[in-house]
């Protein structure tokens, strides 16, 4: 079986509908692929409903912006959580009212200097999507500002730029014991990810691990080969599940459909760990 457990729709920030993500899936040879909205579960029916005309396996899930007190970017996965769950429901909530406050704080920051509006950045967002970074980014290259996304998080969008505005985040270890509660199963994404900005230390490990964090993402492109052997061990130690997947975008970054995949006993022990919800076969 290939598994690709990391995958985005335009509900966030890729470029294809939840269904064209399961099409696409079927067409990579994937067997079961899981779509990880950042902060939203709005394009699980839709997705649900492709897998099941494809004959992939729909694997429920989501990815949960979070920030360390240091100021540290940290990105939890959740698999098979309960969507209703009113206690990270509230919290997703709070988060993407944030998102949208902090892209219309940059953007006016932005029509400073660039012809841009907030309109251009609406045009470029699907209806209920999350408001973020990569759909400012396709209204500059619309714009002709920049060439694709990539130029512009590595110049204009990047966090060390005078447009950049935080937005509010939870605490990692609190998102993992809100997971848990939503009986989900809690997965750091991409952990050792230096290339998009700085990296939690011992502590922030612990602190998740002591919360119930169950696994890590190990298989990415952005994890460095040294930082995964790290990872390893840390997942022995403290027997947590390793992943591996693509953190596919369509056309909004260069990641492939089942570039890197998920042991099939790994998912079914997600399987048998989740009481939120299941997956769609």
């Amino acid at each position: 079986m290939r598994i690709d457990l990391h995958a985005h729709s335009n509900v966030s920030d890729g470029t294809e509908t939840p269904a064209g993500v399961m099409e696409s899936a079927a067409e990579a040879g994937l067997d079961a692929v899981a779509l990880t909205d950042h902060d939203s579960t709005d394009g699980w029916a839709q997705a649900a409903a492709a897998a099941r005309a494809k004959g992939v396996a729909f694997v429920p899930g989501m990815e949960i912006s979070c920030r360390t007190e240091l100021g540290i970017s940290v990105h939890l996965l959740s698999y098979l959580h309960d969507p209703a769950h009113p206690g990270l429901l509230e919290e997703i909530n709070k988060s993407r009212d944030a998102r949208l406050t902090r892209a219309e704080r940059m953007v006016t920051l932005l029509s400073e200097d660039y012809p841009l509006t907030w309109d251009d950045v609406i045009h470029h967002v699907a209806p209920g999507a999350t408001v973020g970074r990569p759909h400012i980014a396709d209204a500059l290259v619309a714009a002709g500002v920049v060439a694709d996304r990539s130029e512009a998080f590595a110049s204009i969008l990047t966090s060390h730029s005078r447009y950049f505005v935080q937005h509010y985040a939870p605490d990692p270890a609190i998102a993992v014991e809100l997971v848990r509660a939503a009986g989900g199963v809690p997965v750091f994404a991409h952990p050792v990810a230096a290339s998009r900005g700085r990296i939690v230390g011992e502590q922030t490990y612990r602190e998740m691990i002591d919360a119930g964090l169950l696994g890590l993402e190990i298989d990415h492109r952005d994890n460095p080969e040294e930082g995964r052997a790290f990872l390893r061990r840390l997942a022995a130690r403290h027997d947590l599940l390793i992943t591996g997947s693509s953190d596919y975008h369509g056309t909004g970054k260069p990641n492939l459909l089942g570039e890197n995949v998920t042991d099939p006993g790994v998912l079914a022990r997600i399987e048998e760990l989740a009481t939120g919800c299941t997956v769609v076969r």
